[in-house]
């Protein structure tokens, strides 16, 4: 039952103290959700009040089975455009069919995090590197921040997830530019932004909301050409199940699977970052997928589409003081108690207010500086930011994350195929690369390499294509080898087809007349060439500590030479 249910280990020692942080910590997370979840539902394509369903009930159970003391859990702006690339296309903006599939994707997106959590797949988030992630928000923000030009300037744009349709609707649509919309949408923006900068504390957005609706109430924006909100049903969510059908599921499952993993990684991250500062409890990867998926699915009865953790609502929470998921309750309550009691007052807020809202939020999503610094030092991974950028951009939100994971993998792989390869000289009595020791003195008539990976079916060529290019190149200055040294402390593992690849390479040396010499080969790699018969065939009296050994530079290499081996050593 703790295992599934962490609030029992923190709730039995709860105190007057503790309630005393998570009081103001759950109040402030509250009063930011209730602009933040309508101006999220907006960037998903459903009317406002959906964006507070989505902030109440998903947070109380999150609250009871999250691993997590700090996280804040409710609608984000990344996944609410996910949910707009992904059912824009399948049926129209804020229609009852449409906000029907938005719940049905929020219960089988939480059914497939479920289902990952109950069988310990957390591990597979970590297939989804930093360069991809970054090269995906980066383009999800600029789409984000696109999308709410209709709301800041009054222009009728099509709602799209590809920056160039974007683009396109934006210029065709300045026609229809509205002054008084943009002025009340930059003026929205300087507020939050100077607020943020002279106030930090201050919820700037909240601020914002409190001076539009006073502004609002001495004269109705209406009267400017500026659209509001509208109607906007008080009450809480009843109990609803999703009506669904075959197609349906089939229609939506690519879309839940990014859902689910990407709103994983989101709160992740975020849960194992103040986890990790404030050193008190530790973030279970496979709990935190079952919290979550438990937040969305039964969420979705209650008119949640799908959520996860907040980056910025997480950070206010963990330094408002929160010290458990009191907090996350306290700002479920102050929700239901908006929609209780302020939707009257709510449907008079123009929307270029929210516009505003979103527009800086997602601004701190847009990471250059990762791309910066990738460029200065792994430049294959700043292209795989630049590709999942391109591809999230233009392509799609599910087309970039989906290509952005494959490419990384390819990337890896494509690493294991060429691992680190050096031939060796020596130097003052060390043996360095030549490459990078140019000064350093070659062994006449020897080849000494250090290969620093496995030898296994993907780098086998790699490796048998430097011993044999190096011995070309020996022989062409003049200098042919006799003996090849592999320092091998570096090599972890030996896999079939690299045993096989070695029998080959045997036999090329023997016909050439090279032996062969091992240095440093550590025991498992030792007891695959044991089992393989290679130990035999390459002579166990070829088997040595250290270069010096191998080229009988040691006084010990006698007593090496003649001593047993024994595969249970390491």
């Amino acid at each position: 039952m703790r295992r599934w249910f962490p609030f029992l280990d923190w709730i039995p020692d709860y105190g007057r103290g503790d309630w005393m942080k998570d009081l103001p910590a759950g109040l402030t997370v509250g009063v930011m959700l209730i602009p933040q979840g309508m101006a999220y539902a907006m960037i998903a394509g459903l009317p406002v009040v959906y964006g507070l369903y989505a902030a109440l009930v998903p947070q109380v159970i999150y609250a009871a089975m999250g691993t997590s003391r700090q996280l804040a859990v409710g609608p984000v702006a990344m996944d609410s455009l996910l949910v707009a690339a992904g059912l824009g296309a399948v049926a129209a903006a804020g229609s009852e069919r449409y906000i029907e599939l938005a719940l049905l994707l929020a219960l089988m997106m939480g059914s497939l995090q479920l289902l990952l959590g109950t069988f310990r797949l957390g591990f597979l988030a970590h297939f989804i590197s930093k360069p991809v992630i970054s090269g995906f928000t980066s383009a999800a923000a600029l789409i984000i921040g696109l999308n709410q030009l209709p709301h800041l300037t009054g222009i009728a744009l099509p709602r799209s997830s590809q920056l160039h349709r974007l683009i396109e609707g934006t210029l065709d649509g300045l026609v229809q530019f509205h002054g008084p919309t943009f002025l009340l949408g930059a003026v929205s923006i300087a507020l939050i932004l100077g607020l943020r900068k002279v106030l930090p504390r201050v919820p700037g957005s909240l601020v914002l909301v409190v001076l539009a609706l006073a502004g609002g109430a001495t004269m109705p924006w209406s009267t400017w050409g500026i659209r509001t909100v509208g109607a906007i049903p008080a009450g809480l969510p009843g109990f609803h199940v999703p009506v669904w059908t075959l197609d349906d599921l089939q229609t939506l499952f690519p879309l839940a699977a990014t859902l689910a993993l990407v709103a994983f990684m989101e709160a992740y991250s975020v849960a194992q970052a103040v986890a990790q500062k404030r050193g008190d409890h530790e973030i279970d990867a496979n709990q935190e997928l079952r919290a979550l998926g438990s937040a969305n699915a039964i969420g979705s009865l209650f008119g949640a589409y799908p959520v996860t953790g907040g980056f910025s609502r997480t950070a206010v929470n963990e330094r408002s003081g929160a010290v458990s998921g009191m907090s996350s309750l306290i700002a479920a309550g102050v929700v239901a108690l908006a929609l209780t009691f302020l939707t009257p007052i709510v449907q008079h807020l123009p929307k270029a207010v929210l516009g505003a809202i979103i527009a800086v939020a997602v601004a701190g999503l847009f990471d250059l500086s990762t791309f910066r610094r990738l460029w200065r030092t792994h430049r294959d991974e700043a292209v795989l930011l630049l590709l999942t950028f391109s591809l999230t951009a233009f392509g799609g939100m599910v087309l970039g994350i989906a290509s952005g994971v494959v490419l990384g993998l390819v990337l890896t792989l494509f690493r294991t195929t060429r691992p680190h390869t050096a031939e060796l000289g020596e130097i003052n009595g060390v043996y360095r690369n030549l490459n990078r020791f140019p000064e350093a003195t070659k062994t006449r008539g020897s080849l000494l390499v250090r290969y620093d990976g496995p030898l296994n079916y993907a780098s086998q060529a790699h490796f048998k294509g430097f011993i044999l290019s190096r011995l070309v190149i020996r022989k062409e200055e003049g200098d042919p080898i006799h003996t090849v040294v592999l320092s091998a402390e570096s090599i972890p593992y030996l896999d079939a087809t690299g045993t096989d690849m070695l029998a080959a390479l045997l036999d090329e040396l023997e016909a050439a007349g090279i032996s062969l010499k091992v240095a440093g080969a550590i025991g498992p790699v030792r007891d695959v060439l044991e089992r393989a018969g290679l130990m035999e065939r390459i002579g166990r009296n070829q088997f040595h500590t250290g270069i010096p050994a191998a080229l009988g530079m040691e006084e010990i290499r006698p007593r090496i030479a003649t001593q047993t081996f024994n595969p249970n050593n390491s």
